[in-house]
């Protein structure tokens, strides 16, 4: 089965739509124990001046995951602010009041629930916007894909052997049904998105504080993604929130947080129905 990291928006929202009424009933029933564990984990993720956290995007549990920090370190008083891969940069909550409504915020978002459904990333966006903390979208504009695409210097924003890591990861993310031609051009939108993502988080920092960036976790990865285009100088935490048990990328985060498996999907099987009329 491909990994769900460069599939269709229509994709992943089936997942993840499928997977709701999981997340809720996950939340319930572990959020005693998981509160627990998740102090112990910002004692050795804190101080720092960026928390990436990588999920997989049909993973319930890492939206609920995601949450309960926004809400913890909201509650410490050290959220700086929250961006998102899933809005565009520019728009952000920074004009609006802690008691908007959920509409509101969804409406200066600029939000797409085909996309990413409402009911996984609201709890967090909103768990922010209560306590007067800036929502951010930090994405790369689909209407600037294009000239990113044909964008030769952005071969150059990784080491060799990552962007070639990259490359790969964008054929197996598309089950290899990807022309070759088009690897190049689609790594250099994935090089571009995070190229805007560390841009946001960079604008965003404060003295202090904690600026937490939701997004997929090949973003948040120090060796490929976002890390690779920040200052030096900034302490960053990258987190992987991983479904199952599979490893292996130890080297490429700083902490990895397992939860449980999700039941299998043949995003392949999806993907080729939609290649072809593309």
């Amino acid at each position: 089965m491909c990994t769900p990291f460069f599939l269709s928006a229509i994709a992943r929202s089936c997942a993840t739509v499928l997977a709701i009424a999981l997340s809720v009933s996950l939340a319930g029933c572990t959020y005693g124990l998981r509160a627990t564990e998740l102090q112990s984990r910002l004692g050795t993720w804190l101080p720092t001046d960026v928390l990436l956290l990588g999920e997989q995007h049909d993973a319930p549990m890492h939206q609920v995951l995601q949450q309960q920090i926004v809400e913890a370190l909201a509650a410490r008083g050290v959220l700086a602010a929250v961006a998102l891969e899933m809005a565009d940069s520019g728009i952000s909550t920074a004009a609006l009041r802690p008691d908007t409504s959920e509409e509101q915020v969804r409406t200066a978002l600029q939000w797409s629930n085909d996309a990413w459904p409402w009911a996984a990333y609201g709890p967090a966006v909103m768990s922010a916007v209560r306590a007067g903390v800036p929502v951010l979208g930090a994405n790369l504009p689909r209407v600037q894909m294009h000239r990113s695409m044909a964008d030769a210097q952005l071969d150059q924003r990784l080491p060799g052997p990552a962007l070639k890591v990259q490359q790969q990861l964008i054929r197996q993310g598309h089950c290899n049904l990807l022309p070759e031609s088009q690897i190049t051009p689609m790594t250099r939108i994935q090089i571009a998105k995070d190229m805007r993502m560390a841009d946001t988080v960079r604008a965003a920092v404060q003295p202090g504080q904690v600026v937490v960036l939701i997004s997929g976790s090949v973003h948040a990865d120090k060796q490929l993604g976002v890390p690779q285009h920040l200052p030096p100088a900034l302490r960053i935490k990258a987190i992987r929130l991983r479904s199952g048990t599979a490893g292996g990328e130890h080297e490429a985060f700083d902490s990895v947080w397992a939860t449980p498996a999700t039941p299998e999907k043949d995003y392949c099987a999806d993907l080729a129905k939609q290649l072809p009329r593309r």
